[in-house]
């Protein structure tokens, strides 16, 4: 099932720290979300046979961007090009509301109080070895024991199954992965600088792209 909750991409600022009524201290994670432009509207009853709402964020030089790309910001009245666009699902009365040309901010998407679920590429780690990849104990450290003790062990039989089984837990690259952040309690909004403080932390490095939405496990 497609994932139909409104959402606007940004950029991961850091983190800081607010205080509630109470005088608790919330960590947060700053997000600057938008302002978005919508490039294109995707209806069930067109050709595209969904709804759906592709937005740019972050405005780059012309130069920067090839014919293509440049004809369909064209086509939305934008002048110049957009550093990144994606795509969103969205429900049938959200996607009628909508038109190529419009922006949105965040004081336009999100509340203080709502949930949202944020995504991101986590931050990379290069290669690394199964102790600390997937958290392996590692080897015995007794005598007897010779340049095994960060080693994964066995990894399957030469006759039955006579191969790896895919999904084997070995080194590799660690980290640069697409994660999602569920059921992150927006702390403030901030509408004049397009801030959203969110609860807790977010995938990705300072600077990183990320795609707020609303959340769509979220209970209350």
């Amino acid at each position: 099932m497609a994932n139909e909750s409104m959402g606007l991409l940004g950029r991961k600022i850091g983190m800081t720290q607010l205080f509630d009524d109470s005088g608790e201290v919330l960590p947060v994670t700053v997000l600057q979300t938008g302002p978005c432009t919508v490039l294109r509207v995707k209806t069930e009853g067109s050709r595209d046979g969904y709804n759906a709402i592709q937005i740019g964020f972050a405005p780059k030089k012309a130069s920067r961007a090839n014919k293509p790309d440049l004809g369909q910001f064209k086509a939305a009245g934008i002048e110049g090009a957009m550093s990144h666009v994606a795509e969103l699902r969205v429900d049938a009365d959200t996607a009628a509301k909508m038109e190529a040309g419009q922006i949105l901010t965040a004081a336009d998407v999100f509340d203080t109080g709502t949930k949202v679920d944020v995504t991101g590429r986590s931050k990379g780690a290069g290669f690394a070895g199964v102790m600390k990849r997937y958290n392996m104990a590692g080897f015995i450290r007794t005598h007897g024991t010779h340049e095994f003790f960060r080693h994964g062990g066995s990894i399957g039989t030469r006759l039955t199954p006579g191969f790896v089984f895919k999904g084997k837990k070995m080194p590799g690259h660690m980290g640069s992965e697409r994660v999602t952040i569920q059921n992150l309690r927006v702390a403030q909004v901030d509408p004049e600088r397009n801030l959203v403080f969110v609860r807790g932390g977010v995938p990705g490095p300072v600077g990183a792209l990320v795609t707020v939405r609303k959340a769509v496990k979220s209970k209350g």
